[in-house]
């Protein structure tokens, strides 16, 4: 969604400004082009050179020592712009902003832009409570300005509560959905990710090597273009997507009842989830003691989500699996499209290089209802996540 964009970086002169460089990294991670303009006060924090040493182009500073007027000036800056992030946003800023004034090089560049404009406030709890920075907010969102939430929790001031720049990732989650077509409007999709733990004692699981990244990838998609996204998450350590409503499940039961009791309300259902076939037939209450002599564990099959998913399909609802293979993968794959009544499986081949769990990337298979199937070549799993939902929308033709 970032690749080959052009993003202007603003950074004003708070304590997050530090923030602001991982913030950054990202951006330029993702494939985009990161012009930055500090305010003076931003340079106190942190120095110039550290933002052009990780974008590679030169730091704006100061309306007048532009390196040339006519390339790169306010005016160019504004125009080559496909997004303006202000990262972190001080109150002054949007003082500034609200009330027309443009009295530095970033407040003028804002000004002459006709990009969408995303907005990261940070400041002391007080200063985001008072009723004239309320008012400034509200006038800059009805004039279509973009928010990235300041949340709750404790201030480099000494104050805890809402103020805190929202993290760098989550800013990046509302920069895609900035960006993107929101062909996904008016839909409401569920999707599943991470594996589940089924325990054998206090201490003990079985579980498998699904990380969720690319359920996590297909629901940040989905809601970046502009669908309502529900999240059910086995456990994982990534950080929940922007804008999505996240379900955490530990067990397949547990998924289980998150997923049933809701999966009749949405138009999609993708279950990217690696759920544990089985299960301990009994939990122990204490941990099991090591013995010399040889032990079992005896186990019991779990419930079957994606069938139940597949039995109780209502008309106009599009349900999306996955299978992962070590073999057979065609074969494989489309019995379980064909057993379970689904409109689309998404097949990969956990064992090659570059794809399956644990990667960036994935190798994936796409094979439908009617025999047909297309195969991806070597992509990031953002990438595969939007190859996924221009899939669905075609299917909802």
């Amino acid at each position: 969604m970032l690749n080959g964009k052009t993003i202007v970086l603003g950074v004003t002169g708070g304590i997050a400004a530090y923030k602001a460089v991982e913030l950054l990294r990202l951006l330029v991670k993702s494939g985009a082009s990161v012009h930055v303009i500090m305010t003076s006060s931003a340079t106190e924090f942190v120095t110039p050179l550290t933002f052009q040493t990780l974008s590679g182009n030169p730091v704006h500073t100061g309306i007048f020592n532009l390196v040339t007027e006519q390339e790169i000036g306010h005016i160019s800056l504004a125009d080559r712009a496909d997004l303006f992030i202000i990262a972190p946003a001080t109150a002054n800023f949007i003082g500034k902003l609200a009330n027309g004034i443009a009295d530095d090089l970033l407040t003028t560049t804002v000004m002459a832009t006709k990009a969408p404009v995303l907005i990261a406030p940070a400041m002391n709890v007080n200063m985001h409570e008072n009723l004239i920075y309320r008012e400034n907010e509200e006038k800059l969102r009805r004039h279509g300005y973009l928010f990235a939430d300041p949340v709750s929790g404790y201030l480099a001031c000494g104050w805890e509560g809402k103020g805190k720049m929202l993290e760098p990732a989550l800013i990046l989650d509302e920069a895609r959905s900035a960006l993107s077509l929101k062909d996904l409007k008016g839909l409401k999709i569920l999707v599943t990710a991470g594996p589940t733990r089924e325990e054998i004692d206090p201490v003990r699981y079985i579980s498998n090597h699904s990380s969720g990244r690319m359920g996590y990838a297909i629901a940040r998609a989905a809601r970046a273009r502009g669908a309502e996204v529900t999240l059910v998450s086995g456990p994982v350590s990534l950080g929940p997507p922007s804008g999505v409503e996240l379900v955490n499940a530990v067990s397949a039961e547990e998924m289980r009842s998150a997923v049933i009791t809701i999966a009749g309300k949405f138009d999609v259902i993708i279950k990217a989830a690696a759920v544990a076939d089985y299960r301990p037939a009994h939990r122990e209450v204490q941990k099991i003691k090591k013995h010399c002599g040889e032990e079992s564990v005896e186990l019991v099959k779990n419930c079957d989500i994606l069938a139940e998913l597949g039995k109780m399909k209502r008309s106009g609802q599009t349900l999306v699996g996955f299978a992962a293979e070590t073999e057979n993968l065609l074969k494989n794959a489309a019995a379980k499209l064909e057993a379970k009544n689904l409109d689309m499986i998404v097949a990969n081949d956990v064992s090659a290089e570059g794809a399956g769990f644990n990667v960036e990337t994935n190798i994936v298979r796409f094979i439908y209802r009617d025999g047909r199937s297309e195969e991806l070549p070597l992509l990031t799993k953002e990438t595969v996540a939007g190859e996924i939902l221009d899939r669905v929308l075609i299917l909802r033709r």
